[in-house]
C-alpha cells in the first residue's frame, strides 16, 4: 500500500475572496505530510447539466474533465458556502454531472468515494444546513462520508485574515483532524479494494 494520499478540494463558491476557497487552501497548508490536496478551480466552467448529452462521447470538455479528477482522486474534500438554507446551485451541478453512468460503461466517480465536508459562512450558524444537504446528495451517490469532526466555520470573516489565512487555532485542529479521518478512510478503502 502507497503512504501518499491525494485529495481532490472543491469549493462550492466562484467568489475570488471566498472564505472556502481560503478553507482549502488552509487544508492544502495544514494536510497531514503524505496527504497532497489539490484544488479544483475549473467549476465555474462546468456547463448546466443536461441528461441527453450525458454520456462519454459527448461530455462537455470541463465535465469530463471534473469525472477524472474524482476517479483518480484517492478522496473528495468539500468546502461549502450556505445559499438559501442549502448548497449553492453550481455545486450541485457539478455533483449531478458526476453522480451518473447512463451507458453503464462510464463508471460512477462518486460511488464509495471517501468525502469529507466542510464549510464557511458570515452567519452564526455558519453552513450547517447547507452541510446537511450536501449529506444528503452523498446518501444518494453512496459515497463514503467523514461524520466527524464537524467543521462548521460560522462569523467566518472573524477567522480569517485579510490575505485569507486562516488564523482560528480552533478551526485549524479541527480542519487537521478532518483531513486525518479522510485520510484513514481513504487507506481503508484502498485496502479493501
Amino acid at each position: 500500500m502507497r503512504n501518499d494520499l491525494n485529495v481532490l478540494a472543491v469549493s462550492g463558491s466562484l467568489r475570488g475572496d471566498s472564505h472556502n476557497t481560503a478553507l482549502l487552501r488552509a487544508a492544502q497548508k495544514h494536510a497531514p505530510g503524505d496527504v497532497r490536496v489539490e484544488i479544483f478551480d475549473g467549476l465555474r466552467d462546468i456547463p448546466p447539466y443536461d441528461q441527453d448529452i450525458d454520456s462519454p462521447e459527448q461530455w462537455p470538455a470541463p465535465v469530463a474533465d471534473l469525472r477524472h479528477r474524482i476517479t483518480r482522486a484517492d478522496a473528495l474534500l468539500i468546502a461549502t458556502p450556505e445559499f438559501n438554507y442549502s448548497i449553492p446551485g453550481v455545486l450541485k451541478n457539478a455533483l449531478d454531472w458526476a453522480s451518473t453512468d447512463w451507458t453503464g460503461t462510464a463508471g460512477l466517480p462518486l460511488h464509495r468515494k471517501p468525502v469529507a465536508i466542510m464549510g464557511a459562512a458570515p452567519t452564526n450558524f455558519g453552513s450547517v444546513r447547507a452541510q446537511l444537504a450536501l449529506r444528503q446528495v452523498f446518501v444518494w451517490t453512496d459515497s463514503d462520508i467523514v461524520v466527524k469532526p464537524e467543521v462548521i466555520v460560522f462569523r467566518a470573516h472573524e477567522r480569517f485574515d485579510e490575505a485569507g489565512n486562516l488564523t482560528d487555532e480552533t478551526t485549524i485542529a479541527l480542519l487537521r483532524n478532518l483531513l486525518t479521518a479522510l485520510a484513514d478512510k481513504a487507506r481503508r478503502t484502498e485496502q479493501a479494494a
